[in-house]
């Protein structure tokens, strides 16, 4: 492309311009407003900017380049990168998000095609979860006799993290369903003369159902919602590729606490949870049923057997890493700026919550056949 008009940072040619000045940190000042100029008064509608002499792109190259789309777009120019080096390619893949209006496809789309995306994009998102999971457990398991992955002290604080700063609220969500579940079973017990039958059905219902299912629920709307939100930030920022840099697994450095501080915590916070739940319709049935709180127990005490506590135990768990995993699997797909990582901790939740009713419903299946 020949040269013609010199510039400090940047040259005009035929086709565009080529970007001679490097664009960390956004550039020199001013870059940016003389790119958009330039753009703007090009004789072409179609602009090609010339990327192959950068080294690299960081998040704040990648503003000034998307800044530039939308300005080129304002003006009436269809703005096209050329690309350089691998390390740009993945900064433009990452970092370059235009407005919403210009990502926007002009032709009518391809319902075949569309399918044949999404296919294809599922396909690539299965082997990733696939992947992510394998690995979690592989280091999850190593890391009994290894544990030199990972800060010191990593299981401790996310135990308490996810296990204590949990605690308040799940107890008082699984008070009050407690005392829901009394208040919405008593009239049709009583009309049969069957009051006592009322800590049968709560007792049963906290421990296997309502007591893992209430813990995970909060649990994914709380630590889920967290840990997506700092895997997620600790991938824009670039985090990740340094610790990849300083010969770090990301899975092993930063999963795997998470996971072993979920799996020690939900149990507990689940059988908590239920024996909270079970504490709060005791005290209804005392004040609104005319039963004592020694026959409550009695008869709660003969309805619940050691299935029952397995039960809830082993859901708590399938719970518990399916919140992580989610999480982390959301997290570590992240690209873009900040916007991204609302999306991305929005997804996480979403999926987590839906990955867990659908769980308990197979699960609830399988306990019952």
């Amino acid at each position: 492309m020949a040269a013609k008009k010199p510039h400090s940072d940047f040259e005009l040619t035929d086709d565009g311009v080529l970007i001679k000045t490097s664009l960390r940190h956004g550039g020199p000042p001013r870059l940016l407003d003389d790119l958009s100029k330039v753009v703007s008064n090009f004789h072409r509608t179609k602009v090609l900017i010339d990327l192959s002499q950068l080294e690299e792109l960081d998040s704040l190259g990648g503003s000034l380049l998307s800044e530039l789309l939308v300005n080129g777009h304002l003006a009436g120019k269809d703005i096209d990168y050329v690309k350089g080096n691998p390390a740009v390619e993945r900064g433009l893949d990452r970092f370059l998000y235009p407005a919403p209006e210009i990502r926007q496809d002009s032709e009518r789309s391809n319902i075949y095609v569309d399918l044949g995306e999404g296919a294809s994009n599922l396909y690539e998102s299965a082997g990733e979860l696939l992947l992510l999971i394998s690995e979690t457990f592989y280091w999850t398991i190593v890391s009994l006799w290894r544990n030199e992955g990972h800060r010191k002290g990593a299981v401790t604080a996310q135990s308490l993290a996810i296990g204590v700063g949990s605690l308040p609220i799940v107890g008082l969500i699984a008070f009050l369903i407690g005392i829901v579940l009394v208040l919405q079973t008593a009239d049709l017990l009583q009309q049969f003369g069957a009051t006592i039958f009322i800590a049968d059905g709560l007792v049963v219902a906290m421990f296997k159902e309502m007591g893992p299912l209430m813990t995970a629920i909060l649990l994914a709307g709380r630590s889920g919602a967290s840990i997506a939100a700092e895997i997620s930030t600790m991938t824009v920022t670039e985090e990740i590729d340094a610790l990849k840099t300083m010969a770090l697994n990301p899975i092993r450095f930063i999963v795997v606490p998470k996971m072993w501080g979920m799996t020690l915590t939900i149990p507990f916070l689940s059988l908590m949870s239920s024996v909270i739940g079970v504490f709060g319709g005791l005290i209804i049935a005392v004040v609104s049923l005319d039963l004592t709180p020694r026959a409550f127990l009695v008869e709660a005490a003969e309805a619940l057997i050691m299935k029952d506590i397995v039960t809830g135990f082993i859901k708590s768990l399938i719970f518990g890493w399916l919140i992580v995993i989610l999480a982390a699997f959301f997290g570590f797909r992240t690209k873009g700026g900040p916007e991204a990582v609302g999306a991305a901790t929005t997804n996480a939740v979403v999926a987590a919550l839906f990955a867990v009713i659908v769980a308990d419903a197979m699960l609830g299946l399988l306990f019952y056949l």
